[in-house]
């Protein structure tokens, strides 16, 4: 904030035959108290202007409203002639926001003034990327302050102090006077100060409500979104006949991008209807690389494609495989993979066939025996290659055997100390549930439970986590 330098008329000291009171015959006490009279006067202007500064600074929503009243606050609290904002925009465009002139007519010559003084700047700076041109604002200033008072003339008493904006300065308030013998006291110069910081505390809080406002859209928007990806994973679990069934899904942020699903096999091709206990039924779980919006936008594509591959009756794999070749296109433009594993079961022979496109193999914990085994093939992501090619596999299952679906949130859960919950102390945790309870609800609240148990109390999980649990009746 600094004054321009323009050359002045010196100031006339006072005669010394002249009373201060005006009057040739007052006593030097008389004069004295309408001295401190007149400063308290003044003193007083000024307090009243700055408070009335302040009231609107707190009341005025509208920053246009507010802006209306520097000029005008800054020429009163110095007893000037006139006084201009000028702000630097955001496209690099320098622009007289505001002007106040005492004398109207005289108002006019100046502001055609400021009008020539600004187009100039904005020219100059034309040519340079708006973010380059805020980044030499010293320059800028520098160059104003001289076009200002160039166009201006040598006549006119000038300051100029910036509008600083965490430590950038995104403007300048000018207060000028006509007359010769007007001097800018360090007085006057703190005064206008105080006026252009209360500006730019304005132009923040302006631009603060605006962010504000932009944020809380896009939190309705994400809070819709995730509502609506809430609805699309199932409301419920299937009634298939002889098997039990849990899920749960736990993102990180409001929307995620893990996914599951139930999808009746035998729907529409003529055989049962879909809840029909007796039909066939694919159990699926998938994961999206990446989280937040852009993934969950993908697991949403990702379920609408499979749910209608799944209706042409093809083998896990060839669905996997034409799944993959449609999808390929739009994820190979977005960077984005999919890790899914697709399987169908049969209540009538208990049979599991299923495919996987690399995704963590689920668990399958075998009552006879007391043993867990992977349910894996060869298969690379959906999106990473059109070519890839999908294998079939099959288990048969047996009473009591229990099938656990996970993604990768369970087994890259950290503690503090940065170890992961990896795949052996999930696979324990399982085996340990499985003869424990014989409902996979509470199968399911173990594993979550243990996990977060090993994360710890305060800890927050970066990643979605998605859990089905599949359990064969005895």
């Amino acid at each position: 904030m600094t004054a321009v330098p323009l050359p002045r008329q010196p100031a006339q000291p006072p005669d010394r035959n002249d009373d201060v009171s005006g009057s040739s015959d007052a006593t030097p006490v008389f004069a004295l108290k309408e001295l401190v009279s007149r400063l308290n006067r003044e003193q007083h202007k000024i307090q009243d202007l700055l408070s009335s500064l302040g009231f609107a600074l707190r009341s005025f929503s509208n920053l246009n409203q507010f802006l209306e009243l520097i000029p005008l606050m800054a020429s009163r609290v110095t007893d000037a002639d006139g006084g201009a904002l000028i702000l630097f925009r955001p496209n690099g465009q320098v622009k007289l926001e505001r002007l106040h002139c005492q004398d109207m007519p005289w108002g006019q010559d100046v502001r055609k003034a400021l009008e020539t003084a600004t187009r100039q700047m904005t020219a100059s700076l034309s040519g340079l990327p708006p973010g380059e041109a805020l980044a030499r604002s010293s320059q800028v200033v520098t160059m104003l302050d001289t076009q200002v008072a160039r166009h201006l003339g040598t006549e006119i008493q000038i300051f100029g102090t910036g509008i600083l904006i965490k430590n950038s300065e995104r403007g300048r308030l000018y207060v000028f006077s006509r007359d010769p013998d007007y001097e800018w006291t360090e007085t006057r110069q703190k005064l206008v100060r105080l006026i252009a910081d209360q500006t730019a505390v304005a132009i923040e809080n302006d631009e603060l409500t605006v962010e504000l406002r932009k944020k809380e859209r896009l939190d309705r928007e994400l809070e819709i979104g995730a509502d609506i990806q809430l609805r699309l994973l199932p409301r419920q679990c299937p009634t298939i006949q002889g098997i039990e069934l849990a899920a749960l899904c736990k993102t990180a942020n409001r929307v995620g991008g893990d996914y599951y699903d139930f999808i009746p096999v035998d729907y529409g091709r003529g055989h049962p209807h879909s809840d029909s206990s007796t039909a066939r039924w694919s159990v699926t779980i998938g994961d999206v690389m990446g989280k937040g919006v852009p993934a969950g936008l993908i697991m949403t594509m990702t379920r609408g494609m499979l749910r209608a591959e799944v209706l042409n009756g093809h083998s896990p794999a060839r669905i996997l495989q034409h799944l993959n070749q449609v999808m390929y296109a739009d994820l190979e433009n977005s960077n984005r993979f999919v890790t899914l594993f697709y399987s169908e079961y049969d209540p009538q022979t208990r049979i599991l066939s299923y495919s996987n496109a690399a995704h963590n193999p689920p668990l399958l914990w075998q009552a006879s025996t007391d043993t867990i085994n992977r349910l894996d093939t060869l298969g690379m992501l959906i999106g990473l290659d059109a070519e890839t090619q999908y294998q079939d596999a099959t288990v048969q299952l047996h009473p009591g055997d229990t099938v656990m679906y996970y993604t990768d949130g369970f087994t890259d859960a950290a503690n503090q100390h940065g170890q992961r919950f990896d795949e052996e102390n999930l696979s324990r945790a399982f085996r340990w549930a499985c003869l424990q309870y014989d409902d996979p609800q509470l199968i399911l609240k173990h594993l979550f439970d243990r996990v977060h148990q090993f994360i710890g109390v305060g800890n927050i999980h970066a990643d979605d986590m998605t859990l089905v649990v599949m359990r064969v009746q005895p």
